[in-house]
């Protein structure tokens, strides 16, 4: 009898722009004191990507440096999964862009739209296709924003969160542990939460468009910020319930970064230990679809996941959209290739070897 391989992640790769933008930066232009961002949403620093950069570039620095932690050349991957908001263009998919920058050839090139939820709903398309597709291997899954390019500098509820950077996992066949399970859903009653909503085909760009911010990022920011917090304590409870598992079973949890500030609020309140919710949103800021990754590969490079940790991974995000999944950790490496951050912010020392 035929059984579907275990699919797990072999190697991560994470990649931040250069140029930081700290809160004393944003407050300038937001109308807002420095310390008022960090005491609202726990943010210090965000990336930018410079005007030539787009989120390809990101995507694909990000790619090769996880094909070189799992030990593959691009032209070995059969797919190459890439979550986004913030495209390149509105078609071809930005993925194929990715795929003629990193040389990976030989991969189907596809993207995924979900918001900040796009990275885990791009690992099951992929984990579905390598487990059901004989002749395929390897496949890169990468979350990319370039968020910058869509926020109103003067708008303090955008402008304070808001960044660029991307992430990517090489997704491959492993003798054990990988993912257990998926926890995938929407509600598409609150699209009109957050988006951009100008630039499609239901509000063509026009100059009435531009003179109307409408290709800025809008946001009902408490409208987001109780979504996610009625949806992050019922994702991790059904998740926890559909593997018999309970919270003390969890090595570390892996979330979406919207707000350090609310994360560890609501994980304080559903009984998360505040040394398992592996914060990195206070540095990058929320970097969308690739935030998760993020998390998930820094907390890898930092050595706070050993060869058969147990990963819970929750995202949420526009759409609106939610998930959940089970990742036994094998061991993989994990490799940035950005600029270590100056900051100054205190952190556990464990997290300090970071810089």
């Amino acid at each position: 009898m035929n059984h579907a391989p275990q699919i797990g992640i072999l190697g991560m790769g994470t990649h931040l722009p250069s140029a930081v933008r700290t809160n004393h930066d944003v407050a300038r232009e937001a109308g807002v004191p420095a310390d008022w961002i960090a005491e609202r949403t726990g943010v210090l620093e965000r990336r930018t990507a410079r005007a030539d950069q787009a989120a390809s570039d990101l995507a694909a620095a990000a790619v090769a440096a996880a094909c070189r932690a799992a030990g593959l050349e691009p032209e070995q991957l059969d797919l190459l999964v890439l979550a986004t908001s913030t495209p390149d263009e509105l078609g071809p998919a930005t993925a194929c862009r990715v795929q003629a920058l990193t040389g990976a050839v030989n991969a189907v090139a596809l993207d995924v739209s979900a918001a900040c939820s796009g990275w885990l709903f791009a690992a099951k398309v992929a984990h579905g296709w390598l487990a059901t597709t004989p002749t395929a291997r390897y496949a890169a899954v990468v979350g990319v924003e370039a968020y910058s390019k869509f926020v109103d500098p003067a708008h303090r509820g955008t402008a304070v969160l808001f960044a660029d950077g991307a992430a990517a996992g090489i997704l491959g066949p492993v003798e054990r542990g990988g993912f257990q399970g998926f926890l995938l859903g929407s509600d598409g009653r609150g699209a009109h939460h957050v988006l951009i909503p100008g630039g499609g085909s239901r509000i063509p760009a026009s100059r009435e468009s531009l003179a109307e911010g409408r290709h800025h990022i809008h946001m009902d920011g408490r409208a987001v910020g109780g979504f996610i917090t009625e949806i992050f304590p019922r994702i991790v409870e059904q998740a926890l319930a559909e593997q018999d598992l309970d919270l003390k079973d969890i090595d570390a949890v892996i979330t979406h970064q919207p707000n350090p500030l609310l994360l560890r609020s609501v994980a304080d309140r559903i009984g998360i230990p505040a040394d398992r919710l592996h914060i990195t949103g206070d540095l990058t800021g929320n970097i969308g679809a690739a935030s998760a990754p993020y998390a998930l590969a820094d907390a890898a490079a930092l050595g706070l996941l050993r060869d058969g940790s147990r990963v819970l991974l929750c995202v949420f995000g526009a759409g609106l959209t939610w998930g959940a999944a089970h990742l036994t950790w094998t061991g993989a490496p994990s490799l940035h290739t950005h600029i270590p951050s100056r900051s100054t912010v205190h952190r556990s020392p464990v997290q300090a070897c970071r810089s």
